[in-house]
């Protein structure tokens, strides 16, 4: 982004309250003028009376021009002949250069929620995602005169953002160490609050928080990537099981061996290994078969 041609800085202002007793003041004294030329006989004292309350009150009326109410959470950007003079954050009655034009803009912290975009992962999988920015106006003066329309440039500047980050990371990693923006969420957020204060940055916008509030695959591959994760859970799962198997078979081999319950040569080791990874691994419930004979039969 460019760099900001102008920077916010404090208006000159004054407490509103003296400025609207002296322009009621004015207003008084002026009606008072109007009123006593009636009083006088001479034309010309009369008209210089009269001339004398219309500018007094027209000046008044002018002065009390220069009154500004300003809420809490809002500003007025003081401009003098398209000129910026600076801008007004003190809440309450505040008087300034009557000639001044004043704009008024909010400084409350906003949110800002994308609609649901339809882009492709790192891996060129459709995903559908949302996001939900939290900002609010920090640099009056490039809201107002850097861009053309601050809440606009937001909106567009965040779609963008969103997108960008959708195109950098897959939607499930395929390897352990990589992003994803299922799986590793909060760095992904941090990742997209970074970016869209360096695209907001120009504008004056502060970003506050943000977060994705929708993430899903695209309808027409959803039921097919479901498939691949039910799969993937399924091998994890297996891989569990056989890791626990594989260390109850070795406790039991090295119990066995250590009691001298019974001596069992490599052959019968290598059955008894095979049958308890059977009896462990399997999907059912293992039918026990009693050996009546001798060991070896």
């Amino acid at each position: 982004m460019p760099t900001p041609r102008v920077r916010e800085t404090q208006a000159n202002s004054i407490g509103g309250g003296m400025a609207l007793l002296l322009g009621l003041l004015g207003l008084v004294a002026g009606a008072g003028l109007i009123a006593a030329a009636t009083a006088v006989s001479s034309t010309g004292g009369k008209a210089a009376l009269i001339v004398a309350g219309i500018v007094t009150a027209l000046a008044a009326f002018l002065a009390m021009c220069g009154l500004n109410m300003v809420a809490p959470g809002e500003a007025r950007v003081v401009q003098l002949f398209g000129r910026y003079r600076g801008t007004i954050r003190q809440d309450g009655l505040r008087w300034v250069n009557p000639l001044t034009s004043r704009t008024k803009i909010s400084t409350r912290v906003r949110n800002h929620e994308t609609a649901v975009l339809k882009v492709n992962d790192a891996y060129g999988n459709p995903i559908e995602l949302a996001a939900v920015v939290v900002w609010r106006v920090e640099d009056t003066a490039q809201a107002t005169f850097e861009v053309d329309d601050y809440v606009e440039f937001v909106s567009t500047q965040t779609e963008a953002a969103v997108r960008h980050i959708a195109i950098e990371y897959p939607y499930d990693a395929h390897d352990e160490g990589g992003l994803s923006l299922r799986g590793n969420a909060e760095e992904i957020t941090e990742k997209l609050a970074v970016e869209l204060h360096a695209r907001v940055e120009a504008a004056g916008v502060q970003i506050v928080e943000s977060r994705f509030t929708h993430l899903a695959y695209a309808p027409e591959i959803a039921s097919a990537m479901l498939q691949r994760q039910q799969a993937g859970a399924v091998v994890a799962a297996r891989r569990q099981i056989v890791d626990g198997a594989v260390g109850m078979v070795e406790a039991a081999l090295a119990r066995i061996s250590e009691q001298g319950i019974v001596e069992l040569d490599d052959e019968r080791k290598a059955a008894m290994v095979s049958n308890l990874m059977v009896v462990l691994c399997g999907d059912r419930a293992a039918q026990p078969v009693l050996n009546t004979g001798t060991l070896y039969q």
